[in-house]
């Protein structure tokens, strides 16, 4: 986003209620997640054309194999790398995993694997998207309910304040998230303090690393974010 665009939409959100700015929220990281998506699968073209005309072989790791091969869906090269120990919990420059991926191209039979593998089914990116954020705002409901029965973090707050069923439009899917909330027993007070724990855990860092002197203003990845953009 340019910067006047930016400014732009700062002084609109002042504006909008929470719902609205839920919306917001949701619709920017779906944009990112495409364009996250998108890029890796030009970068999975673009390595097999280099491998084409290059007679030398061409070394990658297989963190990013792995990644690639989970972008393009190719479940057997999943398999394999698995099978040869590679971590199902690699990450790209975004924190995010094979897992959140599958989680956004809705590919259970994948999320299966990766999950038999021993993927952390809390793995958050570096906006702290879990893979229930991902599949919850997609709408995904068959992987929300895997996703639940392996154990996700119901009340996961994200770098925005919301939890999976804050961002979640599908109404079947919210109703599976919310369901299984209740049989839990989670009230609005548990909501409320999980929020806040994670909010003040949040200021603590922040002071902390202003006290050895961190410079709270250093791009921390690959879109230029602060820590207090972030924030």
């Amino acid at each position: 986003m340019e910067h006047a665009d930016l400014v732009s939409e700062m002084a609109q959100v002042e504006h909008l209620t929470t719902q609205e700015r839920l919306h917001l929220a949701r619709r920017r990281r779906l944009q990112q997640l495409k364009v996250w998506q998108q890029r890796e699968k030009e970068w999975a073209r673009t390595k097999a054309r280099r491998e084409k005309s290059n007679k030398r072989s061409i070394y990658f790791s297989d963190s990013v194999m792995l990644l690639e091969a989970a972008a393009r869906n190719d479940i057997e090269e999943v398999r394999r790398l698995l099978a040869r120990g590679v971590t199902p919990d690699a990450t790209n420059e975004d924190g995010l995993t094979a897992l959140h991926q599958c989680c956004i191209d809705n590919n259970e039979a994948m999320m299966r694997l990766l999950l038999d593998h021993g993927a952390n089914v809390n793995a958050e990116d570096s906006e702290k998207w879990t893979p229930l954020h991902a599949a919850a705002t997609c709408g995904n409901l068959n992987l929300v309910r895997i996703l639940i029965q392996r154990g996700a973090n119901l009340l996961a707050v994200n770098g925005d304040g919301n939890m999976p069923y804050d961002i979640c439009e599908e109404e079947r899917t919210l109703d599976a998230i919310e369901s299984e909330m209740a049989a839990r027993g989670v009230t609005q007070r548990l909501i409320d303090e999980t929020r806040a724990a994670t909010e003040m855990q949040m200021l603590i860092d922040v002071a902390e690393m202003v006290k050895t002197g961190m410079d709270l203003d250093e791009p921390r990845d690959s879109q230029g974010a602060t820590l207090v953009s972030n924030r």
